[in-house]
């Protein structure tokens, strides 16, 4: 059966995408993206060496473009003129790459999402001819405003960036994949396996992270574990679940030949 994940075009196997930061290295970087099987990967163009630092270990070196479909991304902007920037930058280094990762956050500590901000830099960035993949507030509302600039992935938030809290509103999320014709990824918040399991039986599209594996006591372990949580997560959503049923017992075994019946 074909499911492959559809963004901007361009179809991928793997429903799983990554960061690259806070590994302990490049090299242990790559072993986790070749452990959990991702083909996208997000870098962050303000902290990450793409070849603007020639004496500095290279990122390309160790994922390569061919190989993998590297996602810049905007983390650390507070602006939508510095998202923007950022992004028109990270073209340059990618030989013209279109496919980015907007994020315009509202503060350093929360790192919650500015959607006044986030709105206008994703704007700005279609009209560019960027593909556009959007943190974003878990706002339904907002959320559709993003798809009808022409995002082509919406990125709600689990819960705060790096806290690994897993989802605190599923509601909220139901709606927005309710509502939202582009891939839905839930971006933000997972801390382990069950969490990514949880979002993918919900219906998104796919999960992104980054600090659930690098932070693990076996990020090359955890990166396999989260492979195998998104992959049956979309097994189940597929299969569609049993509906729930409040003080119902429904026996699974049969009544019939019962002794004394």
């Amino acid at each position: 059966m074909n499911d492959s994940l559809t963004i901007a075009g361009k179809d991928f196997t793997s429903r799983l995408l990554v960061g690259t930061g806070k590994y302990r290295d490049f090299a242990q970087t790559r072993a986790a993206v070749d452990a959990c099987g991702a083909e996208i990967v997000t870098v962050a163009i303000r902290r990450t060496n793409l070849g603007q630092n020639p004496n500095e270990p290279n990122l390309l070196d160790f994922l390569p473009p061919g190989r993998f479909t590297i996602l810049p991304n905007t983390a650390g902007c507070f602006t939508a003129d510095e998202a923007v920037r950022t992004l028109r930058l990270a073209r340059e280094l990618l030989d013209g790459a279109a496919l980015v990762k907007l994020e315009v956050l509202g503060e350093a500590q929360s790192l919650y999402p500015n959607m006044p901000e986030t709105l206008k830099a994703a704007d700005v960035l279609v009209r560019e001819g960027f593909q556009v993949m959007v943190y974003c507030a878990d706002d339904p509302i907002q959320a559709k405003m993003l798809e009808d600039i022409g995002c082509v992935a919406i990125m709600p938030l689990a819960s705060l960036i790096g806290s690994g809290m897993g989802i605190l509103n599923p509601w909220n999320l139901a709606l927005i994949i309710e509502r939202i014709g582009v891939p839905v990824i839930v971006d933000a918040g997972v801390g382990t396996a069950s969490d990514a399991t949880i979002a993918m039986e919900l219906g998104c599209d796919g999960v992104l992270m980054n600090t659930a594996i690098a932070h693990a006591k076996d990020p090359v372990r955890m990166a396999g574990a989260m492979k195998k949580a998104v992959e049956s997560g979309r097994e189940a959503w597929l299969a569609g679940r049993m509906p729930k049923k409040t003080y119902v017992a429904d026996p699974s075994s049969p009544l019939t030949g019962l002794i004394g019946s």
